[in-house]
């Protein structure tokens, strides 16, 4: 490099006129909280020192067994043979976004059932990339028969037909039994969230007929926030890979992801994004717990403290909504009081965290969510305590 260059340089280095900022002059620091709402859940020990291991390439021969590891793992979760397995480099919104971006284009009918506020994402999602959106909606808390279901499909002659098994702004667990035989009568995808429900409540993706389930690490999976299980069945496979027009994500594009995490029968992997390696390590851990444990002992631990959980809810005379999820109870917003001022008071004085609604359930409920790790009495007792003390300490603006 010349000597002119170099001096340039010198200049552009000395020219720094804005100072480091303070606050990245001190040390981080994270409050400890118990994280009772409907997520992120607290992250056992093993978990975190899981991720915490030392960082080895993306592309690495180990980081390959360690993506397959998570690939049977989520199998297991999702039962499901179905060798397009993935886990999404993002939240449960990037895996929701990759299943509408990758098997919809442009132009085509989608079927939303909307009772809370993950209908009503599919649905602006769908939107955004030039679907023609139908949409069942109820109010929060509400079902769907498989009657109305089949008709909104005989009608709308959807390409894809969208529910959420565990809709966690409602507190609601919904039955799926029968709904993919619908959507395989008229040719119509069914997808499915399990974001908030996976590891609590049963779900059987190839019984049921799936054609396509996402989840995320971040609720009864005990892992952080950041990746995302999805599958595909062959069915959805065909449509997705057989289409006129590429999705309008190159991200989320599943011709490469397949390939990066080995799905499609190539003999090499080729780059196509950073995947977050430490998120996988947790993940991979988070699902190794799960089959340590065994789905049937995970789904039982989650109705019995919840049905425990639903007993002292309802002693202190707090109502409850029906067809409850298991990782996240939602209750009626106590006549009278102030909900923000509830749960402000039980962070101050619990450090806990408990939330109100979501989307159209946003001033109806409050909710509580104890799944995975913190799925147990003791946590269930803390949360009731914590209630209880606010009931009696915040203002009624009624007598």
């Amino acid at each position: 490099m010349s000597a002119p260059v170099l001096l340039r340089q010198d200049r552009s280095m000395s020219s720094v006129t804005i100072p480091p900022p303070a606050c990245m002059l001190r040390p981080l620091e994270v409050p400890l909280r118990y994280l009772f709402g409907p997520g992120p859940s607290n992250v056992p020990p093993r978990i975190l020192a899981a991720g915490s291991r030392p960082i080895i390439g993306h592309l690495h021969p180990e980081m390959y067994e360690i993506m397959n590891d998570i690939k049977k793992g989520i199998q297991y979760a999702f039962q499901t043979e179905n060798n397009m397995t993935i886990a999404m480099s993002g939240s449960g919104h990037a895996a929701m976004e990759c299943a509408v971006f990758n098997t919809v284009e442009p132009g085509e009918s989608v079927l939303i059932a909307i009772n809370g506020i993950w209908g009503e994402r599919v649905a602006e999602i769908a939107e955004r990339m030039g679907a023609n959106v139908q949409r069942m909606v109820k109010t929060p808390g509400g079902y769907f028969t498989n009657t109305e279901i089949e008709q909104a499909i005989k009608k709308h002659k959807p390409v894809l037909f969208f529910l959420t098994h565990g809709e966690s702004s409602a507190g609601l667990c919904h039955p799926v039994d029968g709904i993919g035989d619908i959507c395989r009568k008229h040719d119509c995808l069914f997808l499915v969230d399990t974001v908030a429900s996976l590891g609590a409540a049963p779900i059987f993706m190839d019984k049921q007929n799936i054609d396509i389930l996402y989840s995320g690490s971040q609720k009864a999976l005990n892992a952080p926030p950041g990746t995302a299980p999805i599958s595909f069945n062959d069915r959805a496979c065909h449509k997705m890979f057989n289409r006129k027009t590429k999705p309008v994500s190159y991200l989320f594009d599943m011709t490469h992801l397949s390939n990066y995490w080995g799905c499609d029968g190539k003999p090499a992997r080729v780059y196509h994004h950073t995947g977050p390696v430490s998120g996988f390590f947790a993940l991979r851990e988070s699902l190794a717990i799960l089959a340590e444990r065994g789905l049937e002992e995970s789904w039982k631990k989650h109705k019995e403290v919840a049905a425990y959980l639903y007993r002292g809810l309802e002693d202190l005379g707090l109502k409850l909504f029906d067809l409850r999820l298991p990782s996240v109870t939602t209750i009626a917003i106590p006549e009278g009081y102030d909900w923000r001022e509830m749960l402000t008071y039980i962070m101050k004085h619990h450090h806990m965290e408990m939330t109100g609604g979501l989307g159209p359930s946003i001033g109806m409920v409050m909710r509580i969510g104890l799944m995975g790790y913190n799925c147990e009495k003791t946590n269930a007792d803390m949360a009731l305590h914590a209630l209880a003390d606010a009931l009696k300490n915040c203002k009624k603006s009624k007598p």
